[in-house]
C-alpha cells in the first residue's frame, strides 16, 4: 500500500517547488491523494468529507494565472479542519447541530490561504465544537491513530494530524486552545505549531480579543510548517487582533537554523503528573540539543495558577458562544460541552477578575524567563496515545484528575502565556508510538521556535517526512 510514493513521500517544500517548476501540476497532486485516501482513510478516518471537484475548479482558475501570481503554495493542497468553515463545503463542527451545514462563505484563514494558492480538497476530523482531546463525534465517529488504531489520535485536531502521518496531506490547517495541535501531533509522530495570537488572522466570533484560541499550521517537518505559516500570516481587517506581516519569512528563519544559546527544560512544569517514560523520552531528546553546542538547564516559570486561570477563561469563551446552543440544543451536545458552557454561566466577575489577573502575573513571569532561556522545552503530551475508546486521560501516573480539562495543563500553561510552541516527533515507546516534545518561545518568537525546532529535528533524524501506513492494533 503505497499510492503515489513519487509525490506522496515527498515534502511540501520539495512539492511546491516541482509545481513552481512546472513538473508537477495541482491535478497530479489531487490524484496522487485521492488514491492515498482510498487506500488508507478506511482504516482511520481522518477526512470524512472530500471537496476534490471544488479543489480542481479551484487549480483551473489558478492556472490561468502566470507562475508568479500563483502564490507561495502554488497549487498545493490543503486540509481544512472541521472546525472551520469553507464556502460550499460541508461543515459540521463534529455536531449534529450542524450535520447538514453548507457555508456560502469561507473563514478568514480559509480565505487568506486561498489567495496563497492553497488547495482546500477536504475536511479533517474533530470532536464535536474541538471540546476533549480525542477526536470522535456524533457525526462522523472516530478518528484512529495510524502508529496503532486501537489508540485515540488525541485532538481535536486529530484528523489533520492523521491525515499527514499517513500520506493523506501534505499541510493540514488545524486550531489549539489548550493543545489541539500540540497534542495530536504529539500522538500521530508529526508537527504542530500553536502561533502566537494574531500571527493568523481568524473570525473572532463572539469575542472580538479572544486570544486564547489559535489557527495555525500542521505538516511533517519543522520546514514545511515553516511554509505553511508563512502562508498563513498576516492582517486583515476581519480580525481585530490579527498583527501585520513584517515581510521576514519563516521557511527562511527554519532553514537558517539559528542556534539558540541557552534552553529550559521541565518534565512537568510543576503542574501536571506526566507518564515516567514520555517524560525520560523527551528529557533525553531535549539533552542532545547539547550535541549542537547548546546548554540545557532544568527550569521554569511558575505556572502555578495555570489550573484554576484556564479553566476560568475557557469555560468563559464556552458561554459566550455556545449559551444560545445550550439553550436550544441541550439534547444534541455533548456531556463535555454541556459542562464548560455551564461552568462559563456560573462564573462570577471575582472569578473573572482573579483569573485575569493571574493570567497577567503569568505572562510577566513567561517574559521575564525568556530574558534568560531561548526556548522552553517540556512533553507535549503527558501520556502516549491511549485507548480510542476513552473519552479522556483519566489518571496519570498514580494521580486521577476529576475534569476531562486537567491532563492538558502541560500544553494550556503555555496558551495563557500567549508563547509560540510547537510539538516536535522525539521518539518512541516500548510499543512504538509515538512522543512529541514541546518547544515554546517568547511571544512572537516564532522564528526563533522553528529555528530551534529545525536544529533539534536534525540532530534527532527520525526520518517523519515520510507517511506511514496504519497499523492494526
Amino acid at each position: 500500500m503505497s499510492g503515489d510514493n513519487g509525490l506522496i513521500d515527498r515534502s511540501a517544500c520539495e512539492v511546491v517547488g516541482l509545481l513552481k517548476s512546472g513538473d508537477v501540476t495541482p491535478d497530479d497532486l489531487l490524484d496522487a491523494l485521492e488514491t492515498r485516501i482510498g487506500q488508507v482513510d478506511g482504516a482511520v478516518n481522518a477526512l470524512p468529507t472530500l471537496c476534490f471537484e471544488r479543489a480542481r475548479l479551484a487549480a483551473k482558475e489558478l492556472m490561468r494565472k502566470p507562475a508568479d501570481a500563483r502564490g507561495l503554495l502554488a497549487g498545493l493542497p490543503v486540509a481544512i479542519k472541521d472546525l472551520t468553515e469553507v464556502a460550499g463545503v460541508l461543515t459540521t463542527f463534529g455536531s449534529p447541530i450542524f450535520k447538514d451545514n453548507v457555508p456560502a462563505r469561507s473563514e478568514i484563514m480559509v480565505e487568506m490561504l486561498e489567495r496563497q494558492g492553497a488547495l482546500v480538497y477536504a475536511k479533517s476530523n474533530t470532536p464535536e465544537f474541538g471540546a476533549g482531546a480525542n477526536t470522535f463525534n456524533e457525526v462522523f465517529g472516530a478518528t484512529r491513530n495510524p502508529w496503532n488504531t486501537a489508540r485515540s489520535a488525541a485532538g481535536s485536531s486529530g484528523g489533520a494530524a492523521v491525515a499527514l502521518a499517513t500520506g493523506m496531506a501534505w499541510l493540514a490547517q488545524g486550531s489549539d486552545l489548550g493543545g489541539s495541535l500540540r497534542n495530536p501531533a504529539s500522538f500521530c509522530g508529526i508537527v504542530g505549531m500553536r502561533p502566537s495570537p494574531g500571527r493568523v488572522a481568524t473570525n473572532p466570533g463572539f469575542k472580538l480579543e479572544n486570544q486564547l484560541s489559535v489557527e495555525g499550521p500542521m505538516a511533517r517537518t519543522v520546514e514545511d510548517v515553516a511554509l505553511m505559516l508563512d502562508a498563513m500570516r498576516g492582517e486583515h481587517a476581519g480580525d481585530p487582533v490579527s498583527l501585520p506581516d513584517d515581510g521576514r519569512s519563516f521557511l527562511t528563519a527554519a532553514r537558517e537554523g539559528a542556534k539558540p544559546k541557552k534552553v529550559a527544560f521541565s518534565r512537568d512544569l510543576g503542574i501536571t503528573p506526566v507518564d515516567p517514560e514520555v517524560a525520560s523520552i523527551c528529557e533525553a531528546a531535549a539533552r542532545r540539543f547539547e550535541e549542537a553546542g547548546v546548554i540545557v538547564e532544568e527550569a521554569a516559570p511558575d505556572f502555578s495558577a495555570a489550573h484554576d486561570t484556564f479553566q476560568v477563561l475557557r469555560a468563559r469563551n464556552f458561554a459566550i458562544s455556545m449559551a444560545e446552543l445550550l439553550a436550544n440544543h441541550r439534547d444534541l451536545l455533548k456531556p463535555e460541552v454541556i459542562w464548560n458552557i455551564e461552568k462559563g454561566l456560573e462564573l462570577t466577575m471575582d472569578d473573572l477578575v482573579r483569573a485575569e489577573h493571574q493570567r497577567a502575573q503569568m505572562f510577566q513571569n513567561a517574559l521575564a524567563f525568556f530574558e534568560e532561556y531561548d526556548l522552553l522545552l517540556t512533553p507535549a503530551t503527558i501520556v502516549a496515545p491511549y485507548p480510542v475508546e476513552q473519552r479522556y486521560v483519566e489518571q496519570c501516573d498514580g494521580q486521577t484528575f476529576d475534569n476531562y480539562i486537567l491532563w492538558l495543563a502541560i500544553a494550556y500553561a503555555i496558551t495563557l502565556v500567549a508563547a509560540p510552541a510547537l510539538s516536535l516527533p522525539c521518539g518512541f515507546t516500548a510499543e512504538k508510538l509515538p512522543v512529541g516534545l514541546q518547544i515554546a518561545g517568547p511571544p512572537r518568537g516564532e522564528a526563533q521556535v522553528l529555528a530551534g525546532a529545525r536544529v533539534l529535528e536534525e540532530i534527532l533524524d527520525l526520518g517523519t517526512v515520510k507517511p506511514i501506513d496504519p497499523v492494526a492494533g
